[in-house]
C-alpha cells in the first residue's frame, strides 16, 4: 500500500519483555495502523492490552470472539486502564510451540480533537483443538493526539523473543 508508511518496528530480544512501546509518534498522517505478532513468554491467555499516551481512563469496547467450538461477545471488555484486545491478539506460553499470533489495530484520526476510535483483527492457532479469533471495535475517550502506545500482556507477564511490532502511519494523497 503506497500511503502505508512505516514509523518504527519493535521486535523483543532474549528474554523476552513485559511491553512493547511507542513514542514519539509523529503527527503527520491520518490514520495508524499497528501489526503485531505476538506469543506469550509467560502466561496462556492470548489477549494484549493497548494504552494511549500513559492513560490509564476512557476505553470502552465491544468484542466478539471465537475459539474453534464456540463464540462470544462481550461489552466493555476494558479494564485496569487500558484496552483491552481479543482473543487472538497473543499466543499463549501453552500453545503450539514457536507460533505467534498475529493482529491489526487500526486508528483513525488520530491527531484529531475528537475521541479516538480503535478497530480489532486478532488470530492465534494452537496446531491442536482450537483457533481463536477476535474482532473488536473500541473508543478512547480523549481529545488529545496520540503521540504514544504501549503494548503489554493481559496478565501482566512477558512477550517471548521475536515478538514483534510494526507502526504505520496512513497518508492522504
Amino acid at each position: 500500500m503506497a500511503n502505508m508508511i512505516p514509523i518504527s518496528t519493535v521486535t523483543i530480544g532474549s528474554g523476552g519483555a513485559a511491553s512493547i512501546g511507542f513514542i514519539g509518534i509523529p503527527q503527520i498522517y491520518t490514520d495508524l495502523i499497528l501489526k503485531i505478532s505476538l506469543r506469550e513468554a509467560t502466561t496462556n491467555n492470548g489477549v494484549a492490552k493497548l494504552k494511549f499516551n500513559g492513560s490509564a481512563s476512557g476505553y470502552s469496547a465491544r468484542l466478539l470472539w471465537g475459539n474453534g467450538g464456540s463464540v462470544g461477545s462481550s461489552t466493555n471488555y476494558t479494564g485496569s486502564g487500558t484496552y483491552y484486545g481479543a482473543d487472538g491478539t497473543s499466543n499463549g506460553s501453552g500453545n503450539t510451540a514457536n507460533s505467534f499470533a498475529n493482529a491489526e489495530y487500526y486508528i483513525p484520526n488520530y491527531t484529531s480533537s475528537n475521541n479516538k476510535s480503535i478497530s480489532l483483527d486478532g488470530v492465534a492457532e494452537t496446531n491442536a483443538t482450537a483457533i481463536f479469533m477476535g474482532l473488536s471495535a473500541g473508543l478512547w475517550s480523549n481529545t488529545g493526539p496520540i503521540t504514544s502506545i504501549e503494548l503489554t500482556e493481559f496478565a501482566g507477564g512477558n512477550f517471548s523473543q521475536h515478538s514483534t511490532a510494526t507502526l504505520y502511519g496512513i497518508r492522504k494523497y
